[in-house]
């Protein structure tokens, strides 16, 4: 895991608004955007796209924003619209902070080792639940991603989100007990298990042996006659 370093990012402000405006700036090659916090009024600018794809790109947490050359400030992303086809940045929304101020920011939690878990070795399927979790800090202490070592889980395992290690300066605001993901039998291996619980349930109800073996049977060729009536 990484902290973040600041970048430096340049635009412009912009007057225009409405959605009439910000197709044009769009088809001129720029992205629309707002600043804001800080205790100052919201500000609109424009921003080339090429210039924020590469700044988002190779960014941390915090960027340092100038508009239209004046001196740099220090704001984090806190919201980005994305086209829902091409996957481009349509929108930014950027946050005023103080670097001496801790703040909630999301981070991406990425998964290690997860081929060489014994659990998957033995076709377990992994379930990453979490993908993204809250957490407190300085801005300059907000890591771009946290890390978690997956490659000694077994089937059956659950893993929560306070299995997480945090950075120095780092809190989980999250609950402790979300789960981050779960290891789970092989899909055959549970419908066993599913029909075994039931004939001993058959047993369980008075049922012989024989006769559980014979209801699993005849549930199996019921199965058959379904799938060859397809």
């Amino acid at each position: 895991m990484t902290t973040a370093q600041a970048t430096a990012l340049t635009v412009e402000p912009r007057t225009a608004a409405g959605s009439r405006a910000a197709r044009r700036l769009r088809r001129q090659g720029k992205v629309p955007g707002v600043v804001y916090g800080g205790g100052r009024e919201p500000v609109a600018f424009a921003v080339d796209a090429r210039l924020l794809r590469q700044t988002l790109a190779h960014a941390g947490a915090v960027i340092e924003l100038s508009l239209d050359g004046g001196g740099g400030e220090p704001v984090v992303v806190k919201e980005l619209a994305r086209h829902p086809v091409s996957g481009e940045v349509v929108h930014v929304d950027l946050l005023r902070v103080r670097l001496d101020q801790p703040i909630h920011a999301t981070v991406v939690v990425e998964l290690e080792g997860v081929e060489d878990a014994p659990g998957v070795k033995e076709g377990g399927v992994l379930e990453q639940v979490t993908r993204e979790v809250t957490i407190e800090a300085l801005p300059t202490d907000i890591p771009d991603t946290l890390t978690h070592d997956a490659s000694g889980v077994q089937i059956g395992d659950t893993v929560t989100v306070d299995s997480l290690t945090m950075p120095a300066g780092v809190t989980l605001i999250d609950d402790p007990e979300t789960v981050l993901f779960t290891v789970t039998p092989p899909r055959l291996q549970a419908e066993q298990e599913i029909e075994i619980e039931e004939e001993t349930e058959l047993v369980g109800e008075g049922a012989t042996a024989e006769e559980a073996a014979q209801a699993a049977a005849q549930r199996g060729e019921g199965e058959g006659e379904g799938e060859s009536g397809e």
